[in-house]
C-alpha cells in the first residue's frame, strides 16, 4: 500500500495487490467510467469491508423495484450534501447528471434542493432525506405518513432512510480519510456525449 495525498490521509492499495474479485470489480468500474473512482482504492485497503459496502450499495442502488436510478442518486447528493462530504457531492453528482440527463441538477440539489422544480413527491422524499441526515431523533410517523400520502410506497420509504444512512456512514468515511473526488467527476454529464 502506498500513501497518496492527492487521494485520502490513508494509504491505498495497488489495484494488483487486491483479493482477484475485489480487482475484477475495481476493473469493471475502470472499463465503464474510463477511471478508478478513489472510494473504491480507499475502501479496497480492507477487502471484507469492500465487499460489505459494495453488497449494501448495490441492493439499494441497484434495485429495479421503486425509486428511480436518478431518485436514488438525488438522495445520495442531498444527503452528502448535508453532511458537508465534498467526495460523495462531486462523484454521486456526476452520476446522478448522467442518469437524470440533466448537467445542472445536482449542483442546484447541493445548494438547495427547493430551487430545482422537483415534483412533490421528489421534494417530500429529499426533506426527509435531509431531516434524517442532520436530525434523525426529530424523524416522526407524521414524516413518514406524509411521504405515503405524496405517494411513496412502503419500500420506497424504506429506501430513502436506508440509501441516507448509507451515505451518512460513507459521507464519514470520506471525512476521516480526507477522500478527494477524480478530476474526471467534475465534467462527467456536463455535455451531451458523442
Amino acid at each position: 500500500m502506498k500513501l497518496d495525498r492527492r487521494i485520502a490521509r490513508f494509504a491505498v492499495p495497488d489495484v494488483l495487490e487486491v483479493p482477484a474479485d475485489v480487482r475484477a470489480r475495481i476493473l469493471a468500474v475502470q472499463e465503464k467510467a474510463g477511471f478508478v473512482p478513489h472510494v473504491f482504492l480507499l475502501l479496497a485497503r480492507r477487502p471484507a469491508e469492500f465487499r460489505a459496502f459494495m453488497a449494501w450499495h448495490d441492493a439499494l442502488m441497484e434495485r429495479a423495484e421503486g425509486l428511480s436510478p436518478a431518485e436514488r442518486e438525488m438522495i445520495v447528493v442531498v444527503t452528502s450534501a448535508a453532511n458537508r462530504c465534498l467526495y460523495c457531492v462531486v462523484a454521486h453528482g456526476a452520476i446522478l447528471r448522467v442518469r437524470a440527463k440533466d448537467p445542472q441538477i445536482a449542483d442546484i440539489l447541493a445548494v438547495d434542493w427547493r430551487k430545482a422544480g422537483l415534483s412533490e413527491r421528489q421534494q417530500a422524499m429529499l426533506a426527509f432525506a435531509e431531516k434524517l441526515a442532520l436530525r434523525p431523533w426529530a424523524v416522526e410517523d407524521s414524516d413518514l405518513d406524509h411521504l405515503r400520502r405524496v405517494g411513496l410506497s412502503e419500500e420506497e420509504i424504506w429506501d430513502v432512510g436506508a440509501i441516507t444512512a448509507l451515505f451518512a456512514a460513507s459521507n464519514r468515511l470520506a471525512h476521516v480519510a480526507d477522500l478527494r473526488p477524480n478530476p474526471e467527476f467534475y465534467t462527467l454529464g456536463r455535455t451531451p456525449r458523442r
